[in-house]
């Protein structure tokens, strides 16, 4: 390993590139796992309703996650087959201790064990309001609901997170994302566009008008084109929260299962990032709608990560994974995931992004082309292999053994 390591450092340090300070980079950056892939987004209330607001599900594979603990248990496998330290994304639905709690009164102490859970697994934590999947979204309605009954139970589910957003911080002495995404829309032409878009206004003001320490709570809001039943118009529009996010000096956060399948959200981040100190990107992987399969090391996220590296923006980007996908084992699920999104980064890292720009402002295009072209044929899996030893966790698809075997003795026994 050594000898391949010291042979891809003499190519990569031809182009100019450092791989030592790239490891150092990569292992520094933290990526949200969202806890929600390892019970199919059902959480731990009783709410009394099924997952929806768009939110489809597929699959059946044996051993889900059917209480805290057991979801606990299998994160804690995931993490150990995942080089570096990282972040765990909470929806306010996996409360712990009082699963009848209405959501708009939920309190800190709901996700304590949550909290214990991260202090033990050195984890920061991130949470997002769930707006969705509940009795009061049974219309796919919420903070553009016109009802006011309904857009004030929302608004005050919103306050709760970000108190809890704050607590998490506090705690742990790190900052908390929270993230705002809601369901609300059409399936047919609407007769209003602009109203339902000024009530989500007025409701996020509220939301909003607590200040709290950015150095704990980092606010953000989410974008979606499209989902299902909502076809035609949805409220939470990307121009929306584009326009809104820069009036409040907050964060926009970017789903790259949110767009038209054609649209690069890799070509969106530099724009984003001239007009923003921050930019929050939730990966997954849509496959001709937003059916978030799981993140695949494609040149589409090859593309993102190093759009992001470029503009020396990876302490600016807050980047969180949101898939779920029942069909295929879930522990595999994240960790084949996760160890995409770093080789992504990594790829990013090590490309001489500077020589490359200079070649592009010389308009030496062929050599542009060929520098693109030659850094597919670069020693770039033994730089992650290395990673991964000196990280002590399994290389290539190693790691699948013991996951198979975690399957075996304890996720095929579960009902």
């Amino acid at each position: 390993m050594k000898n391949r390591l010291e042979h891809a450092k003499k190519i990569y340090a031809n182009w100019g590139v450092d791989v030592d300070e790239a490891l150092a980079k990569l292992k520094d950056f933290a990526i949200s796992i969202h806890c929600w892939q390892g019970d199919d987004v059902r959480g731990f209330e009783d709410s009394g309703t099924e997952a929806d607001g768009g939110i489809a599900v597929t699959g059946n594979h044996p051993g889900r996650a059917g209480n805290p603990d057991e979801l606990m248990d299998d994160i804690k496998v995931a993490l150990k087959l995942i080089p570096g330290k990282h972040r765990l994304n909470l929806h306010a639905m996996y409360l712990i201790d009082d699963n009848t709690i209405p959501r708009d009164k939920i309190e800190p102490w709901h996700f304590k064990k949550w909290l214990d859970f991260a202090h033990l697994n050195g984890l920061a934590l991130d949470i997002n309001p769930s707006l969705f999947s509940h009795k009061m979204a049974s219309d796919g309605l919420t903070l553009s609901h016109p009802d006011e009954k309904v857009r004030r139970f929302w608004i005050d589910h919103c306050k709760a997170t970000r108190r809890i957003a704050t607590h998490f911080s506090e705690e742990l002495n790190t900052q908390t994302l929270h993230n705002i995404w809601i369901p609300d829309g059409y399936k047919d032409t609407p007769g209003d566009r602009l109203g339902p878009r000024r009530r989500l206004m007025e409701s996020l003001d509220e939301i909003l008008y607590e200040k709290y320490n950015p150095a704990y709570i980092v606010d953000s809001v989410e974008s979606k084109l499209f989902g299902i039943g909502v076809e035609s118009y949805t409220v939470g529009s990307h121009e929306f929260y584009l326009n809104y996010a820069a009036r409040k000096n907050i964060v926009c956060c970017l789903d790259t299962g949110h767009f038209h399948p054609t649209e690069s959200v890799a070509d969106k981040i530099s724009s984003m990032l001239l007009f923003s100190d921050k930019l929050a990107l939730h990966v997954s992987r849509g496959v001709r709608w937003d059916s978030d399969h799981v993140v695949a090391f494609s040149d589409e996220l090859k593309d993102l990560a190093c759009a992001i590296v470029s503009c020396d923006a990876m302490d600016k980007v807050f980047l969180g994974l949101d898939f779920f996908d029942a069909t295929i084992n879930r522990i595999a699920a994240w960790v084949l995931g996760v160890r995409n999104m770093q080789k992504a980064m990594l790829y990013a890292l090590l490309t001489p992004h500077g020589r490359m720009k200079n070649m592009q402002d010389s308009r030496d295009f062929t050599s542009l082309l060929v520098m693109h072209e030659t850094l597919k044929e670069a020693p770039f899996s033994d730089v992650w292999d290395s990673f991964c030893e000196s990280e002590n966790v399994p290389q290539r698809d190693e790691w699948l053994g013991e996951v198979l075997q975690y399957e075996q003795e304890i996720l095929g026994k579960r009902t």
